[in-house]
Order: C-alpha cells, then sequence, then structure tokens
C-alpha cells in the first residue's frame, strides 16, 4: 500500500461523495435490493479509498466492514466471517514463515548465491535477483516484502560498486537494474499462488464466481512455463530498451562471495526455517491437507523453536493489516455477489460486447482487464473491483472456466508492470531515483506487449496441454 497522500479529511470527503454518487444519483438495477446498492456504493468508496490511501488500507476496510450492517444490513456474523476463511489464514501464516526467512537472513543467503552464480554480467544480475524473487514467491505473499527486506538492498549494492548512483551515473547499470528486476518481480507475481496477498482471493473468487477450483499446486504447474519463459524474455527485452553502460560485471559476483563468506555457515534458525519452507511446500504439493493447515503448521514448528517469538508475530504489523483489510474485502466482495450487484454489472458489460464471439469477447474484456491498471495503486483493489464482474460474464458467454479464472488471475499481476505505481515494489524501486518517469512508463508499456504475447501465447497453449481449457 501507499503512503498517505490526502489529508484524512479531504480523503474522507472525497470517499462520502463517492458514496453518495453511486447511491443517490446512479440508476439501481431492478434486480439489485437498495441495501444491495448501498453496499455497491460502500465497495466504491472502499475501493477508491485504497487508491487515494487517505488512512492506512487495513483502518479503512475496517471502518468499511463495520458500516456493512447499518448500511447494507449485513449481520455482525456476516460481517465478520471473511475473518475464518481459511484463505486469509494460509496468507496471514505466510507472512509469518516470510518473515522467519527475513530475520534469520536465509532469504539473503539466497540471493547471494544466484548473483554469486550468474552475476558476472549486468544481465546476469538482473536474471539472478529475478530468480531469487520467483524462488522466495513460493511462500513469500508480499512482493514488498521481498523487494524490501532482500532484493533491492542487493540491487542498490551492486549500482554502487560500479559508482552509478541516481542522476549523471545512473545509466552505468542502476537504471537497468532497478527497471529490469522490478519487472522481472510482476511476472513471479503472476506465477504461483503465494507471491502476491491478492492471488489466493483471486483464487477464491475464482471458486466462486466460475465454479473452478485453483490450489496452490494448480497455479504452480498453470504458471511455471509461461512465468519461466517471461523470466528469460523480459529482463533481455529491458536489456535491449534500456542498455546499462557497463555490460560485464565480475565485482558483483565477487562482491556475493564476499558477503556470503561474511554471514559465515547457516545457522540453527536458519536449518530450521529451511526445513519449514521446504516442509510446508512440501505439503502444498503432495499433501491433500488444505493449504492453510500446512501454513498453520509450519508457522507452529517457528514458534515451538523460539525462530518466531510470540511478541514478534503478535508485533508483525504488515501481516496483521493484511489479515484486516484482506478478510474484510473478501466478505464484501463476496457479499456484492450475493447481492446480485456483480450479475447487473455483468450483464451490462456482456449486452456491449454482444455482437462478439466468444473467444472474441475474451480477449476483449482481458485486455480491458489488463489496461484498467492505469487506474489502479494497487493489485488487490484491481483484483477486488474487477475480477468478479469480468468473471461472470465470461462464465455467462461460456468461456472455458479454466481459461478465464487463470488469465483473470495471472494478468491481474502483469499488468503492474505498466505503472510505476502499480504495486507495492513499483514506488519501493522508482523512488530509488534511477528512472525517469516517461522511461518508466515507456518501458512498461513496451513490457506489457510482450507479457501479454507471451501469456497467451504459451501460456494458453500450456494450459490447452494441462487440459485447463
Amino acid at each position: 500500500m501507499r503512503k498517505q497522500t490526502l489529508p484524512p479529511w479531504a480523503g474522507a470527503a472525497i470517499l462520502v461523495a463517492i458514496y453518495c454518487i453511486v447511491t443517490l444519483l446512479l440508476p439501481r438495477p431492478e434486480t439489485v435490493k437498495p441495501e444491495g446498492w448501498r453496499l455497491t456504493g460502500l465497495f466504491a468508496a472502499t475501493i477508491a479509498g485504497l487508491i487515494i490511501q487517505p488512512i492506512a488500507g487495513g483502518a479503512l476496510v475496517l471502518i468499511a466492514v463495520a458500516l456493512t450492517i447499518p448500511l447494507a444490513g449485513l449481520t455482525p456474523q456476516k460481517a465478520l466471517s471473511g475473518f475464518a476463511d481459511p484463505v486469509v489464514w494460509l496468507v496471514l501464516s505466510a507472512f509469518f514463515i516470510s518473515s522467519a526467512l527475513i530475520r534469520t537472513g536465509l532469504a539473503r543467503r539466497i540471493a547471494l548465491g544466484f548473483v554469486r552464480m550468474f552475476g558476472k554480467s549486468s544481465l546476469g544480475v538482473c536474471y539472478s535477483l529475478g530468480l531469487t524473487d520467483l524462488c522466495l514467491a513460493t511462500i513469500i505473499p508480499s512482493a514488498g516484502a521481498r523487494s524490501g527486506g532482500v532484493v533491492m538492498p542487493i540491487v542498490r549494492s551492486v549500482a554502487e560498486i560500479y559508482g552509478s548512483r541516481p542522476g549523471e551515473t545512473a545509466s552505468r547499470i542502476g537504471s537497468f537494474l532497478m527497471i529490469g528486476v522490478y519487472q522481472a518481480i510482476c511476472v513471479s507475481s503472476a506465477t504461483l499462488l503465494t507471491a502476491q496477498a491478492s492471488n489466493a482471493l483471486a483464487a477464491r473468487m475464482s471458486l466462486q464466481f466460475l465454479h473452478y477450483p485453483i490450489t496452490w499446486l494448480s497455479w504452480a504447474r498453470a504458471g511455471i512455463v509461461p512465468g519461466l519463459v517471461s523470466m528469460a524474455i523480459v529482463p533481455w527485452v529491458v536489456y535491449k530498451l534500456y542498455p546499462p553502460d557497463v555490460k560485464h560485471t565480475p565485482e558483483a559476483a565477487a562482491f556475493a562471495r564476499k558477503e556470503l563468506a561474511a554471514m559465515g555457515r547457516m545457522g540453527r534458525h536458519e536449518w530450521i526455517v529451511c526445513a519449514v519452507f521446504v516442509g510446508v511446500c512440501g505439503m502444498w504439493i503432495f499433501s491433500t491437507l488444505d493449504a492453510s493447515v500446512a501454513a498453520l503448521l509450519g508457522t507452529g514448528v517457528l514458534l515451538a523453536t523460539g525462530v518466531l517469538p510470540w511478541a514478534d508475530l503478535a508485533g508483525d504489523r504488515a501481516a496483521w493489516d493484511v489479515f484486516v483489510w484482506y478478510g474484510g474485502l473478501f466478505e464484501i466482495a463476496r457479499s456484492l455477489g450475493e447481492a446480485g450487484v456483480t450479475t447487473a454489472f455483468a450483464s451490462a458489460v456482456g449486452g456491449a460486447l454482444a455482437g462478439y464471439s466468444v473467444f472474441g469477447l475474451f480477449f476483449i474484456a482481458l485486455l480491458i482487464y489488463f489496461f484498467a491498471h492505469y487506474g489502479f495503486a494497487s493489485i488487490t483493489a484491481h483484483t477486488v473491483a474487477m475480477f468478479p464482474a469480468f468473471a461472470v460474464v465470461m462464465y455467462a458467454r461460456h468461456v472455458p472456466p479454466g481459461l478465464a479464472a487463470f488469465s483473470l488471475a495471472c494478468f491481474g499481476n502483469l499488468c503492474a508492470c505498466l505503472t510505476n505505481y502499480g504495486t507495492t515494489p513499483a514506488p519501493m524501486f522508482f523512488a530509488q531515483g534511477y528512472v525517469s518517469f516517461g522511461q518508466w512508463w515507456r518501458i512498461g508499456f513496451l513490457v506489457s506487449l510482450v507479457t501479454l504475447l507471451i501469456w497467451s501465447t504459451v501460456g494458453f497453449a500450456w494450459w490447452k496441454f494441462l487440459g485447463i481449457w
């Protein structure tokens, strides 16, 4: 989530205005009851709030959850039921495990290991850090945590080894690494269910609106081939569009070896986290246990062995913030579907595209869904606002459910490549000052065309091979 950009009073005034415009001025569909329409206004105001951030996202969603009771007629049990969903606890537990990975130094050790192996060229450094992010995405559901805690410090360190700093020396290597690694992070966020907090929400919505179940393993199988192809091509495309002055980087590999030597051998806590990391991923792949149970068991091991002290877990503000806004948004979105709002919106969109064939509608809707991200500063806000309606449109027009589900889920992450505010890591990398606004947007748009091409050819063909559609 972005930092607050408006005074709370100004932001509140905007959100109240949005609610009033929706509920009082926009025509209510005949199939939607008044309380359902008030819920629609509250939802629209909440999504707008997540974009402009007058207050913290968790606080905003908590207020919205409370308001669903007097405004939309939800019972307290119904309004709060999202916090009991297993997927919400899966995300929370994964955050705790990711915290252990970062605090013990194991995540940094993994990153330095990749740089040592592949970091002898500037493109190799970009690949190594992209692979680091993909590896950590198997269990860290926050691209921001991976970037801020592991990847970004190494990107900056490598850039400064070559005297590349914001300004005249940015083009030596820093500019390329900042935007190249960021674009790789967008790919890894689309490749695995645990790579982005809202991916679990997309999986739940897939079951609700498309009647198509998505598990950690099925997403990994679907995403791995187009993900790896993108991971190979996208940094190379950025390299050609925005080439660094420094092409060969033996010092980067030497830096990684030096840092690894300074870290010494893996300690007891690192070995425990490594075992939990492998064990939880193994249960997700091979066990019939619910994914949330496996993650909770992993967290339990970290607590029992003292790797994660309870005080640290209880004080993990980022994890609990995600728990609050994720659980709250999940129930609001589900209630919208039950009130018939999503179906009414989908009918309107479907009517506008009625003259197209099934796959014509599918591709047009997917492009609208993708490029609409120019208006969002959060993958979560984009997913919550648009996934249900577009899923219902595609389901009603008999687009294969698996194709629709994975397209909306994966493309909802890939579209973050477009802007310097599209997801949490974007402002982290852009704020370093190595890349201009115009260059970021230009490269983001060109990369978006490449990723759309890869995922709509290699990806769709791979999904056909797997029997997804």
